[in-house]
């Protein structure tokens, strides 16, 4: 049984304990799931990441992935790693828990790292929706998955509380920013994301992508070069009803 996600210690241990077919033989003690209470602090992310690794057996395992591959901040390797990545998912909630994810891309350096704390990306003239950006304004928490499809096949995860920036404001404290006529556009904003979280994506299941020469158009509001209507929405809703006039 799958659990729901719920991280009080009694549902849960209620939710992840298989039930009984028949009741058990009055000498023996029906199996039961024990978990051990955890406060948020014991956990470098929530307290159900902790619940679940004592009920699925994985603590033992799970505290050694946290002693030798997470760090608060980015080392000397993942601050090169980052600085090479021409693409990142980026993962955010609003307020109520609603999730968006969005896929960011542009030339090696657009994910620009500040300091090892500190890793901002732009933000371009877009749809108007605003999603992410209406997210953070309502949590701050932010996931970002920067992968090597080509060279090392290995992934970096960045967790952290994010800040919305005016691109005049960044650049003032930080002139290394990557200039508007190197990307040929400017970025309205930056979202600089504070790093509480950095670790190893494993390789084993990423595939080995090869790039091909194609030309870009960065920022670019034409709708055929932006790919249109590609999956027929607007089409759909634009097209005739029977019987009506």
């Amino acid at each position: 049984m799958t659990p729901t996600g719920v991280a009080d210690t009694t549902l849960l241990a209620l939710e992840i304990a298989e039930p009984a077919v028949t009741p058990p033989p009055p000498s023996v003690d029906p199996p039961t799931v024990r978990l051990h209470p955890i406060s948020a602090s014991d956990s470098p992310d929530c307290p159900g990441e902790r619940l679940l690794q004592n009920a699925y057996g994985t603590t033992e395992r799970a505290e050694r992935f946290y002693r030798d591959q997470v760090l608060d901040h980015l080392n000397p390797e993942m601050i090169e790693f980052v600085g090479r990545m021409e693409m990142a998912f980026v993962g955010t909630a609003g307020a109520s828990g609603e999730c968006d994810s969005s896929f960011r891309a542009g030339p090696p350096g657009f994910l620009h790292v500040l300091d090892p704390r500190r890793v901002a990306y732009p933000e371009y003239r877009g749809n108007g929706v605003l999603a992410r950006l209406g997210n953070i304004s309502e949590n701050p928490h932010v996931a970002v998955l920067m992968i090597d499809f080509v060279r090392d096949l290995i992934g970096l995860h960045v967790n952290g509380r994010a800040a919305i920036i005016d691109d005049v404001v960044l650049r003032r404290d930080h002139p290394a920013l990557p200039a508007a006529d190197e990307r040929g556009r400017t970025p309205e904003r930056w979202i600089v994301v504070h790093v509480e979280e950095a670790y190893v994506h494993c390789r084993k299941h990423i595939p080995r992508l090869r790039p091909v020469p194609r030309e870009r158009d960065w920022g670019t509001d034409d709708t055929r070069r932006k790919g249109g209507d590609y999956f027929n929405v607007r089409a759909r809703q634009n097209a005739p009803v029977a019987g009506r006039r």
